[in-house]
This record gives C-alpha cells, structure tokens and sequence, in this order.
C-alpha cells in the first residue's frame, strides 16, 4: 500500500481521531464521509477492523507506506523493550516527526518535504532521509543559507502550530536548533492509538 495524499479530512471522519501529522485543520463533521454517513447505524467492529483502525492511525498519522511501517514493527519487536513503547519510540523519533513536534512544520508531510529538499543538517552533515532514527544527543540544525531559515526567523512563523513541544526536544536556543534529548515516551505522542492492537496485528507476519 502506497503513501496516502488524497484528501485527509476524509480520513480523519473515517477513523473518527485528530490526526495531527497529517491535516492541522479540524473538521466539525466526526461522522464516517460520503451520503450516508451521518445516518448509518453504528456496528460493533470485529477485532480484525479495530487493530486495521489502530494500524491506519499510525500510517496516515506519520505518513508511511506498508512496508516501512512492516520495518518498525520487526525493530520493535526484536528490542529489548516492551514492543508497542519501543514501537511508538521508533516512530516519534524519526527525522522528520521530530521537525514536526519541534514546530517547524505543520504537519508531517510538510516536515518530509523539508528533509528531502535537503534543508536540514544532523550533527553538521546533510540529512536527506526523512525516517532516519535519531538517538539522544544528535543535533537538528537547518542550513544557514536554506529559504527555510528566513521563514523561520519571520515574526508569527514559528511555530507552525499550537501543540506543546515534548519534552525529548530543546530547542531552547531557537528553532533553528533542536536537540534531540532523550528517547520519547509514550504519553508524550500526540496522538490517540493503540500500539498494542497494532503490534498483534502484525505479530508473526513480520
């Protein structure tokens, strides 16, 4: 399955929960789209649809494709920590949810783009791979001649949206820099999931 980018709003009334690595925007219609949305009798879900749930939250919240998600997991899973911590872990931990959360994009598709176009150092060199994994003490800086920095310094840019800066992040000597702390835990993800249905859901088929 390939990376979503159709319309989002759509999908946020489909899984009913904010999805704020995707769309920053809020919809005031929480019932599933299309003609007979609002007026379709709720079923009860079979555990098969409620860990698919779970599993598409993740993937429309950081944007990733089957298979990377499939990655996570099996690194997960051969950890030494509980798998659905470790797996949230991983996943908040990614170069371009961390410029996310920092606030330097507004969604985590915006923050992608910014990886690739190649505005972004790690520790002083090129980092050009959004779902590269940091580790605790690596340093996120953007180029100095990068058109990002300039939007950045603007008055009222920063940051490109309302959530709390967790507390894996200081960037306490400005947006232009952010230390990657610590790892993250999970009551610092901010989004509503389950990781342990999404976890058994792929459990011997990683």
């Amino acid at each position: 399955m390939s990376r979503y980018t159709g319309p989002r709003l759509r999908k946020v009334r489909r899984l009913g929960v904010a999805l704020p690595g995707l769309v920053q925007k809020d919809t005031v219609r929480m019932y599933p789209p299309g003609i007979h949305g609002q007026g379709r009798r709720p079923r009860k879900p079979s555990d098969y649809a409620l860990r698919l749930k779970e599993t598409q939250k993740l993937r429309f919240h950081y944007g990733l494709r089957e298979r990377q998600l499939r990655h996570v997991i099996r690194r997960a899973l051969r950890s030494k920590q509980a798998s659905d911590a470790k797996l949230l872990a991983l996943l908040e931990s990614r170069l371009d949810n961390v410029l996310f959360r920092a606030g330097l994009a507004p969604t985590n598709r915006a923050a992608r783009q910014i990886v690739s176009h190649n505005h972004v150092l790690v520790n002083g060199k090129r980092a050009n791979i959004p779902s590269m994994v940091l580790t605790a003490g690596d340093v996120v800086t953007i180029k100095e001649r990068s058109t990002w920095v300039t939007q950045l310094n603007a008055e009222g840019a920063y940051p490109r949206h309302t959530m709390p800066i967790p507390g894996f992040l200081d960037v306490s000597e400005g947006p232009n820099k952010i230390t990657f702390v610590r790892e993250p835990q999970t009551e610092e993800v901010c989004l509503d999931v389950d990781p342990i249905a999404v976890v058994e859901r792929y459990s011997g088929r990683v």
